[in-house]
């Protein structure tokens, strides 16, 4: 699979971001791209002056931004992957990634499950949990995982999310910037890479308090792609085999002695026939 990054700094206007979303999306196409990501907070700065209408601005907008994507994917005929935000019942809209199909059809969404209460910022006043689980799709044989900026420091996600057959996670993300913090960012992408034995691939987004650094991590951990700062359209190529490779070298995942809800039942030592 021909995957594109799109690094971008999202405007508090939803028109102004989907004009930039259209240009990356025209471009990654041209280039034979079959999946296009883009960061958390593609559809809507909300550090750049709109935190008093945020709420109303969602509800008006939500609509239209996902019908955007899925006439522009359409027409692209590439899949979209883009962080928005959703109206809920609350007063709180849901921090939601929209994946589209080259179809137009809508994949799936997913629903930030971990906010950024951490670092003295608290993402759970403005924004409601996710509340629906984990989100799988499927674009060109290739079953990714969906993720979200935060979630990355939880790993047992990540291993529901392999556990289901994912061969690749995104994580989207407007990932604060901040002492040692791109040194974490990129070592917990290694390390969800590397414990998975599975592709991990980060769009960021990029201005003065995001760190940028969208990247791929291979199943080893390694690095594959990177842009650090600036605008910028990153396209690789997602080889499954990879995945196969390494899980066969290193199949850390079928040696587990822990399995989903056998933690507490059957501790090491106790292991049943």
């Amino acid at each position: 699979m021909r995957l594109a990054l799109a690094q971008i700094d999202p405007a508090p206007d939803v028109a102004a971001n989907l004009a930039t979303i259209r240009r990356h999306v025209t471009d990654a196409a041209a280039r034979g791209a079959d999946l296009v990501v883009f960061p958390e907070e593609a559809m809507l700065g909300v550090e750049s002056g709109v935190k008093d209408r945020f709420a109303e601005i969602v509800a008006r907008e939500w609509d239209t931004f996902v019908t955007s994507l899925q006439e522009l994917a359409h027409q692209e005929r590439i899949a979209i992957v883009a962080g928005a935000y959703e109206p809920s019942d609350d007063h709180r809209p849901y921090n939601t990634l929209v994946a589209v199909g080259a179809d137009g059809s809508l994949l799936a969404t997913y629903r930030k499950l971990h906010l950024y209460d951490a670092f003295s910022y608290q993402e759970s006043e403005r924004i409601r949990p996710g509340d629906a689980g984990t989100a799988s799709i499927e674009v060109a044989g290739v079953r990714i995982g969906l993720s979200t900026c935060y979630d990355i420091r939880f790993p047992e996600l990540y291993r529901a999310l392999a556990d289901d057959g994912a061969q690749l996670v995104l994580v989207p993300a407007a990932w604060f910037s901040g002492p040692d913090k791109v040194r974490h960012w990129e070592t917990l992408l290694a390390a969800r890479a590397i414990e998975n034995t599975l592709w991990i691939a980060a769009a960021d987004t990029f201005n003065d308090h995001t760190v940028g650094h969208s990247q791929v991590r291979d199943p080893l951990g390694g690095l594959t792609a990177r842009v650090e700062e600036g605008e910028r359209l990153l396209i690789t190529q997602i080889d499954t085999r990879r995945v196969d490779e390494v899980r066969s070298t290193v199949p850390s995942l079928a040696n587990r002695r822990f399995r989903p809800g056998s933690l507490a039942e059957q501790p090491l030592g106790q292991q049943q026939d």
